[in-house]
């Protein structure tokens, strides 16, 4: 039986032109080049997070822990912006707050998690969990932690956004960021963190609710949705 001899698959020039048009415009649109930071208002932590309200004051001679050195370096390589204070209330009480932008959350560019950070500083993490935090029409997903190192044992509360959505897994994160890379838009980001020093850990969790909802109730709706995300 005979067969007839294959023809040559010829491209057109114009063909060849659309193909490289197209290929150009993936890899644009897949490249994430504008930052979030630069299509959201201009804002400073320390005056978007108040020094007294509720119940609550700054107590400024009392720092939180101090990070080494080669953790600091890489902490500055991945916020813009940090804030860290000491707070009492009237019963003495006190919370440790940490809150932390970075306006590149692309993959290499990750929001340094507090079970990340604290090994690096010598605690060991007992425990970790996650709940939700209730905040008047808000449902916030947050991690509990417990830190310990040797007596110390300081139980941790925290939330990430991501894009402006609130994410407890790299999975939720991952989806975040995917829906800015299709528009050619690189994330930012925001760390919340709470905690304190204290044996009782669900009387600790307690405490960080009721400043978490204090704070809260004190920024308005434009800075809360900053902190919290709009997607919550």
């Amino acid at each position: 039986m005979s067969h007839a001899a294959e023809q040559p698959v010829t491209v057109s020039p114009i063909g060849i032109a659309i193909a490289m048009v197209m290929a150009a415009a993936l890899a644009v649109l897949l490249s994430p080049s504008q930052k979030e930071q630069s299509l959201q208002p201009t804002f400073e932590l320390e005056r978007l997070i108040p020094i007294a309200f509720s119940d609550w004051k700054e107590e400024p001679l009392v720092t939180p822990l101090k990070v080494a050195p080669d953790v600091q370096a890489k902490l500055d390589k991945i916020y813009n912006q940090t804030l860290a204070r000491t707070y009492i209330n009237s019963k003495g009480e006190r919370i440790m707050l940490s809150v932390a932008y970075g306006s590149n959350q692309s993959d290499g560019m990750q929001v340094h998690k507090p079970e990340v950070c604290y090994p690096a500083q010598g605690f060991l993490i007992t425990s970790k969990g996650n709940a939700t935090l209730d905040f008047m029409k808000d449902k916030i997903p947050v991690t509990r932690l417990v830190a310990q190192n040797k007596n110390r044992i300081e139980p941790i509360t925290y939330w990430i956004t991501v894009a402006g959505k609130t994410s407890t897994s790299r999975f939720e994160a991952k989806l975040a960021k995917l829906a800015y890379t299709i528009t050619g838009r690189v994330p930012d980001g925001i760390l919340v963190r709470v905690s304190n020093i204290g044996t009782s850990v669900e009387e600790s969790y307690a405490l960080h609710e009721l400043f978490l909802k204090d704070l809260l109730g004190s920024v308005d709706e434009k800075n809360k949705t900053l902190l919290i995300g709009s997607g919550s």
